[in-house]
């Protein structure tokens, strides 16, 4: 279990997250929301470890999360990779860094969940579609087993049936793999259709938290109730229904 214990973080002496606690199980998907300047991209820097929290503390199993390497999905596919490297080159270097011996089967498998051609891996990032950059961008997360996958707004630069596509190819691949996941989304649709629970963020504060299915039928918070209330308004909750 990924648990984050009443942890804070100070920017330039700013306040960027205070007090959060959340916790998800394995083979759990929770889902971070909020507008933008919440402090979503901050706790996934926190969770990393890429930036120190002035308080509390994050752990896997009662053990510090680093000693289990947490696994980053990025929001631009394209940017996650060196232009000048295959994309099998790319994918290969957590295991290359790790050290780690994969089954000889585990390229192959994880190329067939994706619904992508092996042979793709030998293109550079420029020579793939963002739809399947973005693939190959999950893929290379999941490639040394990890415990806990963290997915920074994984469908937002794709195309809408592209998005639905991919969301479910992610659902499936958890499924097979179990591993935890820590969604960060504007689309309050896609959290309500795949997470388990959703956490709303607001100016470095969790202003709700609740079971996925038990926000989106009853928010508790006025801010909570209007981002329900404009996905509807959108239609961007259909899927979930």
């Amino acid at each position: 279990m990924l648990k984050i214990e009443n942890i804070s973080v100070m920017r330039e002496k700013i306040t960027a997250l205070s007090n959060i606690s959340l916790s998800v199980d394995q083979g759990k998907t929770l889902a971070i929301v909020g507008e933008s300047g919440a402090g979503k991209s901050t706790l996934i820097a926190a969770i990393l470890g890429l930036i120190k929290i002035t308080s509390g503390q994050i752990t896997w199993c009662g053990e510090p999360l680093r000693n289990y390497h947490p696994s980053l999905v990025m929001q631009e596919p394209r940017s996650a990779f060196n232009p000048s490297l295959t994309l099998m080159r790319s994918v290969m270097e957590p295991v290359i860094g790790r050290r780690q011996k994969l089954p000889s089967d585990r390229l192959t498998r994880l190329c067939d969940g994706m619904e992508l051609p092996f042979e793709i891996l030998q293109r550079s990032p420029e020579e793939v579609s963002i739809g399947q950059a973005q693939r190959v961008g999950i893929l290379r997360a999941l490639i040394t087993s990890p415990p806990l996958i963290l997915f920074d707004e994984p469908l937002s630069a794709l195309d809408a049936i592209t998005q639905k596509h991919t969301a479910r190819l992610i659902a499936q691949l958890q499924k097979e793999e179990g591993f935890a996941a820590l969604i960060v989304t504007h689309d309050l649709g896609y959290a309500a259709a795949y997470a388990d629970d959703i956490a709303v963020l607001k100016q470095g504060r969790i202003e709700e938290y609740a079971p996925a299915r038990n926000f989106i039928e009853n928010p508790q918070t006025l801010y909570g109730k209007t981002l329900r209330d404009a996905a509807f308004t959108l239609g961007a909750l259909e899927k979930a229904s």
